[in-house]
């Protein structure tokens, strides 16, 4: 009668239950739930894990694009310092070359004036030994 009834396509499971599949097809179907039901579990745990992954990495994006902002920053003020020091530089020279050139000057009118004054004391002194 087993045969018969499986020749039919009925089956009888280790509970003596009657069955369409066979028990080995029927324990397959069973394995195979289970492996897609944790193949899906590893999935969803997995795309878990890259959307936290993606998070991290984009947040981390967001600090390095802050610090290049800065650095940025930085390397350009450290530039316009250097300019800044360049054209202190080149205003204390053009000051200290006026400076000297007005030294000049004065040098020459004070050996001017001493000589005026050396032309007026002989002047003096002739004057007063001629009177």
């Amino acid at each position: 009668m087993v045969e018969a009834l499986g020749k039919a396509g009925l089956y009888f499971d280790e509970l003596n239950k009657i069955r369409v599949l066979e028990p080995d097809v029927a324990q397959q179907t069973v394995e195979l739930r289970d492996d897609c039901k944790e193949f899906v579990d590893q999935i969803s745990e997995f795309q878990k894990k890259s959307d936290k992954f993606i998070e991290i990495v984009d947040q981390l994006g967001e600090k390095v694009d802050k610090e290049k902002m800065k650095g940025l920053g930085s390397r350009n003020l450290l530039k316009s310092m250097s300019k800044q020091k360049e054209a202190n530089q080149q205003q204390l020279v053009a000051l200290i070359t006026e400076k000297r050139m007005q030294l000049e000057r004065l040098q020459k009118q004070y050996e001017s004036l001493l000589r005026v004054e050396a032309d007026q004391n002989e002047f003096i002194e002739q004057f007063l030994l001629q009177k």
